[in-house]
């Protein structure tokens, strides 16, 4: 993010719609750390997240430092190892239709935006172990959650915190982006953070600034139009 938008972003003049708009996948940051003050800010705002019965229902972690590059090499070895522990099913083969669309694109501009062929199966692996060094970010936030009967309400309420602290990242001048990879290895993850087990995972949000000069930083991603996903009833 160019340093005239962040200013813009600090001093209050940018509206709910521009940050709104504003925001993206950061898939590259800078070292540089976010102030404690500016991270508390941000948890703050996400804290007025709406939730089923007001449940609130996260328990937020914010990891950084040696404990994130400890957490950052068990995630690298336990992904070599195929040592998958995840709390809920995913599988993008289930994508159809537009859906499967979309994915196709993402992945498309992904690895094109990172200068990666399709049949350059080492270097996607490389682009993909990113995800378990954060992008390089120098935070990490989970949003853990109790289990609470199919999880469906509670993971909803977990989406709607996880917005919220996306838009206020924005705010801030600061970047972030939610990443599932991460739930694949919740295990490992409670493991190192000493968590305990009865709190689950879905995804994790690394933060910090916008590399602009980091290849996953050359594309941005565009939306379907309403046409596509809203019926209207007179």
């Amino acid at each position: 993010m160019e340093t005239a938008t962040s200013e813009r972003i600090q001093t209050g003049t940018y509206t709910f719609k521009e940050v709104l708009h504003l925001r993206k996948s950061c898939r590259g940051f800078l070292r540089t750390p976010v102030p404690g003050d500016m991270i508390t800010s941000v948890l703050e705002d996400a804290q007025m997240a709406p939730s089923n019965c007001n449940t609130q229902p996260w328990e937020t972690h914010i990891v950084s430092g040696d404990k994130l590059k400890e957490l950052s090499e068990a995630l690298v070895r336990a992904n070599k190892a195929g040592r998958l522990s995840p709390d809920f099913s995913f599988d993008t083969d289930e994508y159809h239709g537009r859906y499967q669309e979309r994915y196709f694109n993402l992945a498309k501009t992904h690895y094109e935006g990172f200068g990666i062929k399709r049949d350059d199966r080492e270097g996607r692996k490389e682009v993909s172990d990113l995800n378990y060094k954060f992008f390089n970010a120098p935070h990490l936030a989970i949003p853990f959650m109790p289990s609470f009967g199919d999880n469906v309400r509670v993971g909803g309420d977990i989406g709607m915190y996880g917005q919220t602290f996306l838009l206020s990242l924005t705010a801030h001048g600061l970047a972030g982006i939610p990443q599932t990879a991460l739930g694949f290895f919740a295990g490992t993850i409670r493991e190192i953070l000493n968590v305990p087990g009865e709190l689950k995972m879905l995804f994790g949000i690394s933060f910090g600034y916008a590399d602009p000069d980091a290849p996953g930083n050359s594309f941005r991603l565009g939306r379907d139009p309403l046409s596509h996903n809203v019926t209207f009833h007179p």
